[in-house]
């Protein structure tokens, strides 16, 4: 005897529709309130649509931009990094250092070193099964004394002279700094591998299910410890460019750049739990906190730390969406 399946009814079609629509204001919701926002800003603010604007933001959006991309492949797997803040501020510490040894010690210096923190982290998360949040909590307070130590306890802060290091950091073409065009292409590489690539896949995987992933024969501990490692050599490239875009490593920045860049990423749309998530969204998170604070210096009467109350206050409102988004998606 044959059983007929039950015709698609249109409560059926209404539930596929609001997870369609959940999932593109989940995907798509920071890239929407960024428009709005130029738009305001536009209209409201004669000096906020200019090109020299609009270059500053972008200048300043790049070095978060790159930090935020491989804060991005950590919490896709489920992770956290707070060591990011640190790390950029060794980077930029280390560019200036090896920028006496031309443009390739003023990358490769930061690179390398950046990345084997970014290795030992990930050893610990991933072989020892170490918690991700003390662990990075210890990169934190441990790198942040090693830039001191490095420094004289802060009070040395160490000169780029080389003419090639520093006109990576403030040239321009059309107006717009060599950093921006680096952020771009960091972007558009680590989408392409996040999409195109069997690693970006197992990525997704490993932050939807960590033990369907092992089921499934992935090579779960590789993936968590590649990501810290990439997290890592983001986080130094984004401070050896800050470095040569201020001519100097200075030691005391980076504090608090690791919320930022978790901030930027989760008001992107990707998600804590990891598992969902992409680039762009980071790109809109990232370019929407810069726009919020350009805002708030036009204004010219509000403090910095309206800033931050608006900054906290807008994460805590995407993450009750993303929450409510997200139950509508699994009814």
């Amino acid at each position: 005897m044959t059983t007929l399946e039950p015709a698609a009814g249109p409560t059926t079609d209404r539930q596929a529709a609001r997870e369609r629509i959940a999932g593109l204001l989940q995907s798509y919701g920071a890239a929407i309130v960024l428009v709005i926002l130029l738009v305001v800003g536009a209209v409201g603010f004669p000096t906020f649509a200019t090109p020299s604007n609009f270059s500053n933001i972008l200048t300043q959006s790049s070095f978060l931009l790159i930090v935020g991309a491989g804060m991005t492949f950590v919490i896709l797997t489920g992770g956290i990094d707070l060591s990011v803040g640190s790390v950029f501020a060794l980077g930029g510490v280390l560019a200036a250092y090896g920028s006496t040894f031309g443009l390739l010690g003023a990358l490769l210096f930061p690179l390398v070193v950046c990345g084997l923190i970014g290795a030992l982290q990930g050893f610990l998360i991933a072989h020892a099964g170490m918690a991700p949040f003390i662990v990075t909590l210890a990169g934190l307070l441990g790198v942040r004394g090693l830039v001191l130590a490095t420094t004289d306890g802060g009070s040395t802060t160490p000169l780029i002279t080389d003419p090639v290091v520093v006109a990576l950091g403030q040239g321009q073409v059309l107006g717009i700094h060599w950093p921006v065009f680096i952020a771009v292409v960091v972007i558009v590489v680590g989408s392409v591998l996040l999409a195109r690539t069997r690693g970006g896949q197992s990525i997704y995987a490993v932050g939807g299910s960590e033990s369907a992933s092992t089921l499934m024969g992935l090579p779960v501990a590789r993936v968590k410890f590649t990501v810290y490692v990439v997290s890592g050599v983001c986080a130094g490239l984004a401070g050896a460019l800050n470095a040569a875009y201020s001519s100097s490593g200075v030691p005391t920045v980076g504090v608090g750049l690791e919320l930022n860049a978790i901030s930027a990423v989760v008001i992107g749309g990707t998600l804590l739990v990891g598992g969902r998530g992409n680039l762009i969204g980071t790109v809109a998170g990232v370019l929407l906190l810069s726009v919020i604070q350009n805002l708030i210096n036009q204004v010219g009467t509000l403090s910095s730390s309206v800033q931050a109350v608006v900054s906290g206050a807008f994460l805590a409102i995407v993450v009750i969406i993303q929450t409510v988004l997200s139950r509508t998606q699994r009814l």
